[in-house]
This record gives structure tokens, C-alpha cells and sequence, in this order.
């Protein structure tokens, strides 16, 4: 018998579950698809032989898919929080949720097409917004206010107190959460 985490994450999902596991294993590092698990008998969402469970790991997090039906759905009330090194990796992960069915939200925030919420926040902003310094952070979070997909130039200009205006990105009113 395979080891069974202690925590462990359980994501529920319509149907899907394995096709969002794979999709994870292939787009973020320390990820990977682990046991499939099929239903012995049929259940309210299912048949017999449906796929009922899927064992992942996404960035060095153990998780079980669900394959729950409709009764529940996902909010932000639960997001993964992906730390990014530069706007490269944050534009790599931000465009493979994008280009595979997901939607854009504000301030970092985006839903994978499975609805689950996924924070793609680059270390400059956390360091920003977390500076001692009050003038810093606040000048980091009002431009992130401004964002959706964050943009760590607009940032490192706040940080220097020249504002958004250095950015070549359009300014996108904030919706707050």
C-alpha cells in the first residue's frame, strides 16, 4: 500500500479532475500526476469505472482531485499562491492558465477553467507591499490595485516612487475583492 500524506489537499471538481492534473503536472515544476483511483460501484455524479479520485502533487503540494459533480463549486476562498522570480515566469504561468480556458481577475488573481484560484505574484510586489517602509508599500499596493496580470516593472517604478506611468501597460480600473 502507497504512503498516504498527512495533509493533503482535496480539490473538488465537476468531472474533471484528471484532465486538471495532468494540465498542473505539465505547467508547474515539482508537479506530477500520481494514482488514478476509479469508482467500484456507481455514485451520485458517476458510473462504476468513472475516474472518482486523482492523486497530484502541484509545486511540492499533495492534492486529490475530486470528481464530485456539480452540487459544489470553487471560489477564491481557496487559491494557490504561485511565487514568481521575474515577469517571465509570471507571464509563463499566467498565459498557459489564459491559453487553456482560464480568466483573467484582478490584482494577480486568475481561475484555471476548472474555477480553481490560482495568485501568480511576483516576489517584487510581496517585498513591496511588505516593505517596512509605509510610503514603499503603499505605492507597490495602489499600483497593484490598477492590475490584473501583475507587471514588476510598474512595481519597481512604484517602489521608486515614479508611479505606473513607466509601465507600457494599460492602466485596468481595480475591482476590489
Amino acid at each position: 500500500m502507497a504512503d498516504i500524506a498527512k495533509n493533503t489537499i482535496c480539490l473538488w471538481y465537476e468531472r474533471n479532475a484528471e484532465e486538471a492534473a495532468k494540465f498542473y503536472a505539465k505547467t508547474f515544476p515539482d508537479s506530477f500526476v500520481g494514482a488514478v483511483h476509479r469508482a467500484p460501484k456507481d455514485f451520485p455524479s458517476g458510473s462504476q469505472g468513472d475516474v472518482l479520485t486523482v492523486e497530484f502533487t502541484v509545486m511540492g503540494i499533495p492534492c486529490i482531485g475530486l470528481n464530485g459533480g456539480p452540487a459544489f463549486k470553487q471560489s477564491e476562498a481557496f487559491s494557490f499562491q504561485v511565487a514568481t522570480e521575474d515577469q517571465a515566469e509570471t507571464d509563463r504561468y499566467w498565459n498557459a492558465i489564459v491559453d487553456n480556458g482560464g480568466q483573467e481577475s484582478e490584482c494577480g488573481w486568475r481561475n484555471d477553467k476548472w474555477g480553481i484560484s490560482w495568485q501568480i505574484t511576483p516576489v517584487a510586489l510581496t517585498r513591496a507591499y511588505t516593505s517596512p517602509d509605509h510610503g514603499v508599500a503603499k505605492r507597490a499596493f495602489d499600483a497593484m490595485m490598477t492590475m490584473k496580470k501583475i507587471d514588476v516593472a510598474a512595481i519597481e517604478a512604484a517602489v521608486r516612487g515614479q508611479g505606473c506611468a513607466r509601465s507600457s501597460r494599460p492602466v485596468v480600473p481595480a475591482v476590489h475583492h
